[in-house]
């Protein structure tokens, strides 16, 4: 028996386990924390209020 390819079955499997394996990295993603001073962000809203 010959074996004949399924270019396009193959083309369509790749990209849709492409997409899935995106989707899950983006689930999977921490944005980076930060350390932020909250008394220094409040004494320059004070600072361009006055």
């Amino acid at each position: 028996m010959a074996v004949t390819r399924l270019k396009r079955k193959g083309r369509k499997d790749k990209a849709v386990s492409a997409v899935r394996r995106q989707s899950l990295k983006n689930q999977n993603f921490k944005p980076v924390i930060k350390n932020v001073d909250v008394e220094k962000i409040k004494e320059e809203f004070k600072a361009k209020k006055a």
